[in-house]
This record gives structure tokens, sequence and C-alpha cells, in this order.
């Protein structure tokens, strides 16, 4: 039987404090997640494809769209799925805009089967970028979907889609509202502070809550990935902080989704921006490593572990290396930000370390 780990670690505060004050601090629980059940197909390991697919035959939409969500093995057998022809006969029934249907209770029926289809596919494309599932949405929509449509075809489910979502007003909403309050190109060209993060990380939070039934905690993890680098990649340290300010389950489940897909030395550098904004916003160091410790359970093995931890000490010797450069470059502004930066990154590899050295001795003197 696999021992029970503790997962309490200290909460990220909701006001700065200075590290001495460590009596104050709370705890709470992270679900441990179970890599293996992610990466692997379990029991359809020993089905061949074709008796596979012949299982998904008698499944609802509903029932296949919860299985898309096991792991990435599935997912990708599932998409394969989609786009053969018995995935495309079961799937993508063609008859939803003949006239000749009766009865608004077929209509909702085959609403329903779309609207099931539909978080099927959001499911299914969720790992991958957005410019690939667009393209890959597209492809099932335009050459199967609605292949042999004529332009009447067309405008008449377009206004149906319009009257069911509102969709004019929401447009309308969209381009006449005003900018958000993030500054995006500030997040592109330094360092930013809290208060340009805040109000994003709490409507994240809001959306990640589990009383809201339309996002789920993929989802969620998804869009903070997007925010990141779409139209143009953050600086690190930028969406360390959002991650921070986005509170701890956040945070967690973001970096574990990495450890899963294989993302081990971008991970790592995240970590180490972890703890430089630590560091700089005067947060306890030892949320840091307690969270690094939480991300290395979610490893499957002890080489891809030890793999990530060297990982994290060269990217922190990288990232010095780099600031020195900058600093020997000569290269000053009036604020001596360079300096700063390696001055706080020095300061945070030390106290990164030292909170390290205080778990490993209350670990072998319990």
């Amino acid at each position: 039987m696999t021992s029970t780990v503790s997962t309490s670690y200290t909460l990220i505060p909701n006001q700065k404090y200075r590290r001495s004050n460590r009596r104050s601090r709370r705890f709470c629980k992270i679900l441990d997640i179970d890599s293996q059940s992610l990466s692997t197909l379990g029991d359809f390991k020993a089905l061949p494809i074709e008796i596979f697919q012949m299982v998904l035959e008698h499944l609802s939409v509903k029932d296949i769209s919860m299985l898309s969500m096991v792991s990435k093995t599935i997912s990708s057998r599932l998409i394969n799925y989609i786009s053969t022809p018995s995935g495309n006969r079961r799937l993508l029934q063609k008859d939803f805009h003949n006239l000749e249907l009766s009865g608004k209770r077929q209509g909702s029926c085959i609403l329903e089967h779309y609207r099931a289809l539909g978080l099927l596919l959001k499911r299914c494309t969720l790992l991958l970028p957005t410019k690939d599932r667009l393209k890959y949405i597209h492809n099932i929509l335009s050459e199967t979907l609605t292949a042999g449509w004529d332009e009447l075809e067309c405008h008449r489910v377009f206004n149906f889609l319009c009257e069911l979502s509102n969709l004019p007003r929401k447009m309308q909403t969209v381009v006449s509202s005003k900018p958000g309050h993030v500054v995006w190109q500030k997040m592109i060209e330094g360092p930013t502070d809290e208060t340009s993060l805040k109000g994003l990380a709490d409507a994240i939070k809001l959306l990640y809550d589990t009383e809201a039934k339309e996002w789920t905690a993929d989802d969620v993890i998804s869009l903070v990935d997007e925010l990141s680098v779409v139209p143009r990649e953050w600086l690190m340290e930028n969406n360390a902080r959002l991650l921070i300010l986005s509170g701890n389950n956040i945070c967690f489940t973001f970096m574990a989704s990495k450890a899963v897909n294989g993302r081990a030395v971008e991970l790592a550098r995240l970590m180490v921006f972890l703890a430089l904004v630590c560091e700089k916003d005067l947060y306890c160091m030892d949320w840091t490593v307690k969270m690094m410790q939480k991300v290395c359970q979610v490893f499957s093995t002890p080489g891809e572990k030890n793999n990530f931890l060297q990982s994290v000490e060269n990217a922190f010797a990288h990232l010095v290396m780099d600031m020195l450069q900058s600093v020997m470059s000569g290269d000053r502004d009036e604020e001596d930000s360079s300096f700063l930066n390696l001055f706080h990154l020095v300061n945070a590899q030390a106290n990164f370390h030292k909170e390290i050295l205080y778990l490993t001795l209350r670990s072998t003197s319990t």
C-alpha cells in the first residue's frame, strides 16, 4: 500500500509579510495527482484499436467526452476515432438542418447532441495550442459537417445560432467595451507589479471556482497557459507572479500539468522565477520549496524527478549568468534594474536552498 504523503504547505498570503513572521502561516490541502493515470491507456492497453472503437460505439457522446479527460493517450485515440468514417457517421449527424424533421422534441435532441459533441471536441483538443485547436475544429466543420451545404443552408444555420446565443448583442458588447486593466505590452517588455495583475488573477480564480459549471479546471489551466503567450510571450517573471496571485490550487495544477506532459525544463525555469518573485515581493520562500516538493510527487519515476531537480539547478545557474552578463555589459538604466535583478536572484537562490536544508534537517531529525 502506498504511504500517505503530507499535502499541506504555506498559503500564498493575501498581503505581503516578512519572512520573520513565520508563526502566522496557515496551511491548505492539495489533492495528489496520479500521474500514471494521466499518461497511460489503463485497461484499454490490451485492446486492439478496432475493438477500442467498437467499445466507443456503445458509449454516449457525454460518456466519450468524460473518457477524453482520462489521459493524453486516450484523448489522441478519440481524436483519431472522430476522424474515421465510423466516428463521422456516429457523431457528426448531417440531418439537423432538414426541414422535414418534425416536432420540438426532435430539435432539442439534436441540439443537445451537438452541445455534447462541442464539449467532446473541446476536451479532446485541450492540450493543443489554440491555433491547432481552431484548425482541427475548422476541418471537422468545413470538411465533414457542412460538406454539400448550399449558401441558403449556411445562412439558415447562422441565423439560428445568432438567435440561440444572442450573438449580435455579445459582439456589440465586445466591440464597444473598454480595454482591460492588464497592460499586455508591459507584460512583454519588463517585470510588472502585483497591482497590474491582481484583477486578472481574481478573474481567473472566479473561473476556477468549483461552483462555476461552464469552466472545468482544465479549461482554466489552458486559459492561463494561453494568456501568457498570446499575442506575444510574457516575461517569465510576470507569468510566475500571475500564478502566485491566482492561488495555490491554480498554481499547483498549472505546474502539475507541465510535469505530466513532459515539460520539465520549462517547469524548472518557472520554479526559479517563482522563487525570484517570492524574494522580490517578500513572500515566504518555504512556500516555493513546498510547492516544488508537491510537484515532484507528480513525476512517475525517480529518474524524471531527478531530471527535474537537476533542471531547476541548471535554470538557476543559467539565469544568474545571463543577469551577470547584463550587469557586466555596463548597459544600466537610471534605476540600475540589471544589478537589482541580479541581487534579488542571488538572494532568492540562497534562501531557496536554505529552506531546502531546513526541510531536509527536519525530516532527518524526526
